[in-house]
């Protein structure tokens, strides 16, 4: 069993001025980007890389989401690339020498209507043949996986039924950022805080390594992982990237006793909730419509998701919010990622994963670093390519799995 660390993380890393060039520098010290630098020192031995954050590490939508982890996407390369992450997951712990509280308690999906119940067993079945652990449970199976759930007929959308993955779970957000952050620390990472990049260097289509708010840096490979500002430092190289950002919020309840067992997920009445560690109730729903940079969001989407919490589990009704929170999700039309090299020379991208950043992190981090060493996406990435969106081979995941979290 891994020793417990404490809380407070300051000690686990350097914090070191940037260095006048660099092999790699990734934009952005999110999971992603510490994950990629882990992944660049580790396996592939490029180790004078830095990342750099405009504010704290890990302060952005690393720190502001629901740490939920499932890998029972529709597509085949959805569902690829994120049983490619749970399955690291599974044995992140051990690799990282971090106990970052990974607990596969399952995740239901549930169905509310005859057409939930038909997207749903499509969906089960396609994740049996891509080799997902996938089930259907009846009402009445559901019930026993989850007993607080209000599974009576006499509702207003009364549960037909949901897909359950057994291996999927949560895990404790910031210690997994500090876990990738120690290991790519001890690797040789510069891990570079309060260091914003306001632009790019670059020769004619090359790009050449950035500007900073600390003063100009030269990589020899660029790679962005900054999420809901992808498209803002985009911008700044002329670079236009097929993506909307808008606010995703969530929230947490007091502390309550541990009676919610698993994470339970429902499109129909669009809640999700899940208990963490500690005892408190942690739900979210879907984005707000809008376009936004601001962490935060419209107090109607905290009050319809709360309503709809309240109709699964009636046993909530008296809990009390004690917080809520946004990040700023980056959205693409077809709600899948973008893994890409640019038509700039030596400049990378990894961004567009919406509300499903957090589960893919180990799986972003391993194949995000194989392209910025070698410069060619694997077959993990390549269906991910910005080239997609002149071809027209979506990965519409809108309509399927991607829209759920």
């Amino acid at each position: 069993m891994t020793a417990a660390l404490p809380e407070q993380p300051d000690w686990l890393w350097r914090n070191p001025s940037p260095k006048p060039s660099y092999d790699v520098v990734i934009v952005g010290a999110g999971g992603h980007g510490l994950a990629t630098a882990y992944y660049l020192a580790q396996h592939h031995g490029v180790r004078n890389v830095a990342v750099l954050e405009k504010g704290w590490l890990a302060g952005g939508n690393m720190a502001r989401n629901t740490t939920i982890i499932r890998s029972n996407y529709l597509w085949d390369e959805s569902a690829a690339i994120y049983e490619h992450a749970l399955r690291l997951w599974e044995g992140l712990p051990a690799e990282l020498d971090y106990d970052f509280l990974f607990s596969q308690r399952g995740v239901l999906n549930l169905a509310h209507t005859l057409q939930d119940v038909r997207e749903s067993m499509r969906r089960v079945y396609a994740n049996q043949l891509n080799g997902v652990d996938g089930e259907w449970l009846d009402a009445a199976e559901v019930h026993k996986v989850c007993p607080i759930l209000n599974v009576s007929p006499d509702v207003r959308y009364p549960v037909l039924g949901g897909t359950w993955q057994p291996r999927a779970g949560i895990a404790k957000h910031d210690h997994v950022a500090w876990a990738f952050a120690r290991k790519a620390d001890a690797l040789g990472v510069d891990l570079i805080q309060n260091c914003e990049v306001t632009g790019f260097l670059r020769t004619g289509d090359q790009v050449t390594g950035v500007q900073t708010s600390l003063g100009p840096i030269r990589a020899g490979r660029v790679g962005m992982a900054a999420a809901g500002h992808s498209s803002v430092l985009a911008d700044t190289v002329g670079l236009r990237l097929p993506i909307q950002s808008h606010p995703l919020q969530a929230l947490v309840s007091e502390l309550l006793e541990p009676v919610h067992p698993t994470v339970v997920m429902s499109n129909h009445v669009h809640v999700y909730v899940s208990q963490a560690h500690k005892g408190e109730l942690v739900m979210g729903a879907g984005i707000d419509p809008y376009n936004s940079y601001g962490q935060r969001g419209s107090a109607h989407v905290i009050e319809e998701q709360m309503a709809a919490a309240v109709e699964l589990f009636p046993i909530f009704a008296r809990a009390h919010m004690i917080r809520s929170w946004g990040g700023t999700v980056d959205v693409t039309p077809d709600a899948s990622p973008i893994i890409s090299p640019t038509p700039l020379e030596n400049l990378f991208i990894n961004c567009g994963w919406g509300t499903g950043g957090f589960k893919a992190t180990p799986a972003v981090g391993s194949v995000f670093a194989e392209l910025l060493a070698t410069g060619r996406p694997n077959t993990l990435a390549a269906p991910f390519g910005l080239d997609r969106f002149r071809t027209g081979a979506l990965i519409d995941e809108h309509g399927a799995a991607g829209v759920a979290h």
